[in-house]
């Protein structure tokens, strides 16, 4: 398998985890701690997640230069911006609404889980060469 469709098959896992830290974002986080707040933990806890994911990945991705880390990151931004606006044009919303989450409006660290996805292969390997 290529690396292409290694790092795909991780995209998809961290998709899969956004998926999930929106849902509890919705049934805990949102009652327990109200908007901002609510907000604000699910965005570091997303970001913590997709390094997480990074980390645990790197080894079977197999990148060694920093432009493949560069490129993986930058790769998982592009899938996820497309899923994001396609997504959200599926359902029927419109742009100003969709365009709301990148304002940090109500604490929401959407940006920042943006810049997470497309640094994280590149903060995971210099954490594994730490490690």
């Amino acid at each position: 398998m290529n690396k292409a469709s290694k790092a795909l098959i991780v995209w998809l896992s961290i998709l899969a985890l956004a998926i999930a830290n929106g849902l509890f974002r919705e049934a805990v986080l949102l009652p327990a701690f109200g908007i901002p707040a609510a907000f604000i933990l699910s965005g570091l806890l997303l970001s913590a997640l997709i390094i997480g994911v990074a980390w645990v990945s790197l080894p079977w991705l197999r990148l060694r230069r920093p432009g493949q880390f560069w490129l993986v990151g930058f790769g998982w931004l592009a899938l996820t911006l497309a899923f994001e606006f396609s997504f959200g044009l599926a359902q029927g919303k419109s742009w100003p609404v969709m365009l709301e989450a990148y304002t940090f409006k109500d604490g929401n660290l959407w940006p920042l889980v943006l810049a997470v996805t497309a640094c994280a292969p590149f903060i995971a390997a210099k954490m594994r060469r730490k490690a």
